[in-house]
């Protein structure tokens, strides 16, 4: 049965994003089985760390990960202490890795949520070691450590390993429980140096990694694979993956983009989220009358125009404006015409036979048979998929589709 004939109680405007447990936790699920294949033998198997951060890439993240921790869900992945206490408050019980790590009085927090801090500069372990002194319990406080292998954001130096060895010594109320690092272009297999980069940070890290097991520290759980690595690079697959726009239903894009195919292929994923609105205004335009702000769009002809009640405050992306982008309604694609307003977005339905106001209509996402995707919707305007996902403001209401 198509998503739109569903009768949902939806109360005040009529937009709003559904979202898909059964599709998020075939995600789920087939992420983990995909890293740990039945020929490779490992003693323990691959742990999987959802990536919920920005409000789980717009699909809302306290209750994505809830139901992530019941499809098997390892660890999780927030950006700050704020969002970690947020998922924790929801009920999930897994570990969650604080990514972005912590700012300075925010370490109590941190402790009293039972959230694990990424560490990326050595002067964190004195403010994090004296936090662990104020608990009431004697087990070291678990931590990551981030490893910057090349792309100069966030993360200790691979050469300053020794450092944080040094100042890692004289924190007795600390115990490093992973390492990590993070890709800068893990889709890019086309020539150097892009193609060359991520091998090069591969290198760089486990050479930072011998050198702390030489110095005498278990590195503890060792994690890189961003969604790109985890489909095309299972070399760097670790004992730990952090899927991120995968778990939502799309690989990202990859240089040469034929290798998007093959990925494709090798691990299919269902879509997540299905952002919708419905008509609210039906109009026929005559021939040379323009429509929206600035007349962007003129009628060449005599044009039925529906208006949606979703804009870009709600997460229609106004580069979708004026042609570049359409939408689904009816089993038809219409486009979107003139300039995306904040509230409203208007669409040419012409060609859509049967058109009513009250008509559901599909930004992206699917529709029964139908699939609008968002990956292909990101394309069409030259940015990443997650951009249109985390767009989806909180005035949206998201329900939540077994």
């Amino acid at each position: 049965m198509p998503s739109t004939r569903i009768q949902l109680k939806i109360e005040g405007r009529p937009v709003w994003a559904e979202v898909s447990a059964s599709a998020l936790t075939h995600n789920m699920r087939a992420i983990r089985d995909f890293v740990n294949p039945p020929s490779e033998k490992r003693k323990t198997p691959r742990k999987v760390l959802s990536i919920v951060k920005g409000n789980g890439y717009g699909h809302g993240g306290p209750q994505v990960a809830r139901i992530l921790e019941k499809a098997g869900s390892d660890w999780f992945g927030v950006t700050c202490t704020n969002e970690g206490i947020d998922v924790r408050r929801a009920g999930v019980r897994k570990p969650i890795l604080v990514l972005t790590s912590f700012w300075p009085g925010e370490e109590a927090n941190l402790l009293r949520h039972d959230l694990t801090p990424v560490v990326h500069r050595c002067e964190q372990l004195q403010a994090l070691d004296h936090a662990a002194t104020k608990r009431s319990s004697r087990k070291p406080l678990s931590f990551h450590l981030k490893i910057d292998t090349g792309m100069n954001r966030l993360g200790i130096a691979a050469a300053d390993v020794e450092c944080f060895a040094r100042q890692l010594a004289k924190c007795k109320h600390l115990r490093l429980g992973g390492v990590m690092t993070h890709f800068a272009s893990s889709e890019a297999f086309a020539p150097a140096p892009q193609g060359q980069q991520t091998l090069e940070q591969e290198q760089s890290f486990y050479a930072a990694l011998d050198r702390l097991r030489q110095l005498g520290i278990d590195t503890g759980i060792v994690h890189m694979a961003n969604s790109a690595a985890i489909a095309a690079r299972p070399e760097s697959w670790g004992d730990m993956v952090r899927p991120g726009v995968i778990l939502y239903g799309y690989h990202p894009g990859y240089d040469p983009p034929d290798q998007r195919a093959e990925a494709e292929r090798r691990l299919p994923l269902k879509p997540v989220m299905s952002l919708r609105a419905r008509i609210i205004s039906l109009r026929r335009v005559p021939s040379g009358a323009g429509v929206g702000y600035g007349a962007k769009f003129v009628a060449q002809r005599l044009s039925v125009i529906a208006v949606l009640a979703a804009g870009y405050g709600d997460g229609v992306h106004r580069s979708l404006g004026n042609g570049r982008g359409c939408v689904l309604v009816r089993g038809k694609l219409a486009p979107i015409v003139g300039i995306v307003s904040m509230d409203v977005t208007m669409i040419d339905v012409t060609d859509v036979p049967g058109i009513e106001i009250g008509n559901a209509v599909t930004i992206y996402g699917t529709d029964g048979e139908h699939v609008h995707a968002a990956n292909s919707v990101a394309r069409g305007i030259g940015t990443v998929t997650s951009d249109l996902l985390c767009a989806v403001a909180a005035r949206v209401p998201r329900i939540y589709l077994a």
